[in-house]
């Protein structure tokens, strides 16, 4: 998630993506996504399991920026909301 074009960016796991996604952009859950407005999905994977999920978020968390960035560039290039495709 991000609060904008090359904003700041939010990464977590899920076992719900579109409820998760709706509870960030109404600022439901408070800290880090509500203090930053980081309501836009700009990127997502989907994993087989819990366990595969978070062994990526982790992988993703420690990837600099620049990574980051170009990880959303190549899939979603005009960093789109994806929150209603979903």
């Amino acid at each position: 998630m991000a609060s904008g074009h090359n904003g700041t960016l939010y990464i977590g796991v899920t076992s719900d993506l579109k409820a998760r996604v709706w509870q960030h952009k109404h600022e439901t859950l408070g800290g880090f996504t509500a203090k930053y407005h980081i309501h836009n999905l700009v990127y997502y994977e989907v994993a087989g399991d819990i366990r595969s999920a978070i062994i990526r978020e982790k992988q993703l968390k420690k990837w600099n920026r620049k990574w980051k960035l170009e990880l959303i560039e190549k899939f979603n290039p005009s960093w789109e909301d994806l929150y209603e495709m979903l």
